[in-house]
């Protein structure tokens, strides 16, 4: 058991500044872009891959490699670190959920889906590669995350825990997590509601699936993968559930309040297509309001570990809730 005496002060004072967190966060970033680069060669031992293998290749490491702000496997590798892993034990199993967030956006922007041309200030990956093709690389990155993986065994990590890091993204991914939250979202946009509250319900219960899942198993995974007890895995679900929640509550936010240049990505869309959003539910200001809150609670989460090592996860959070793009 790591947990230690929560401190009499609030967590979130000793979290650090926002330079230094941009710059922690910067260094993670780079670590997992070079994992990822490597994950997905164009050529085997200086042999070109064969064109149509190469092509899938090409598509997947255009979503995968294209930018992004790296929270799900930075979490991921900060959660291991924090019940006292090491980043290199975590890193292959970071880099399987970053290739399980890629592929979820090439299947969320496609035409039968979303239907959104702007991803992270470039085409989506259908409008470079073809709608067929980017099927298949979604597809070959959700079966090299399984990889990933299993490949954490080659570094130490016992086959126990690699399984039961497996058994977490595979719930997060299926009808218990990814596919639930985009069915429900596509469902959402021809339902009627009979109050607002209701109308919360579903739409929290909508993103605790297709957003918040995702951020809830880097946590726990990266968390398995170090050796955490159940109680320490618990506690950082419980944050990273309320991390995912208030990341998607600025992501609405911003869709209303910021330009298309500033996103990166279409604004406004949701609002066009009458998507159920905080915003339309609870208005901007209220929304703004209610991340606030999740911060607090997440945050909250944190009391009892290790004051100097839980400063990335209180920064973390705070940096969402303040975010602008």
């Amino acid at each position: 058991m790591r947990l230690i005496r929560p401190s009499n002060r609030r967590l979130s004072s000793i979290a650090s500044s926002d330079s230094e967190f941009i710059s922690y966060m910067n260094n993670k970033a780079k670590s997992i872009n070079k994992a990822l680069d490597n994950s997905i060669p164009l050529c085997n031992n200086s042999v070109p891959l064969w064109e149509p293998v190469l092509e899938v290749h090409k598509a997947m490491r255009y979503t995968l490699l294209s930018g992004g702000k790296r929270v799900r496997p930075m979490l991921c590798l900060v959660a291991c670190e924090l019940v006292g892993g090491q980043e290199s034990t975590a890193m292959p199993a970071a880099c399987a959920v970053e290739m399980i967030h890629a592929a979820s956006l090439i299947l969320d922007d496609l035409p039968c889906m979303d239907d959104d041309s702007l991803r992270r200030g470039i085409p989506t990956n259908h409008k470079v590669f073809g709608e067929k093709t980017s099927i298949l690389a979604s597809n070959a990155l959700m079966s090299l995350a399984v990889k990933q993986t299993l490949a954490s065994t080659s570094l130490g990590v016992t086959s126990e825990r690699v399984l039961r890091a497996v058994q977490e993204m595979a719930r997060a991914v299926g009808t218990e997590g990814l596919v639930a939250g985009q069915a429900a979202d596509l469902a959402g946009e021809r339902m009627s509601f009979k109050n607002e509250d209701d109308e919360l319900r579903y739409l929290e219960l909508m993103h605790v699936h297709k957003t918040a899942v995702l951020v809830e198993a880097a946590a726990v995974v990266g968390a398995i993968m170090g050796g955490g007890s159940d109680e320490e895995i618990e506690r950082l679900k419980s944050y990273a559930r309320c991390v995912g929640l208030m990341f998607q509550v600025m992501d609405d936010v911003l869709d209303e309040t910021k330009s298309s240049e500033e996103l990166g990505k279409t604004a406004g869309k949701d609002l066009i297509t009458g998507k159920l959003t905080y915003p339309k539910v609870m208005g901007v200001d209220n929304a703004r309001e209610y991340a606030k809150r999740l911060n607090r609670e997440a945050q909250e989460h944190l009391q009892g570990f290790d004051s100097d090592k839980v400063v990335p996860l209180l920064s973390l959070a705070d940096y969402i809730v303040k975010r602008q793009n």
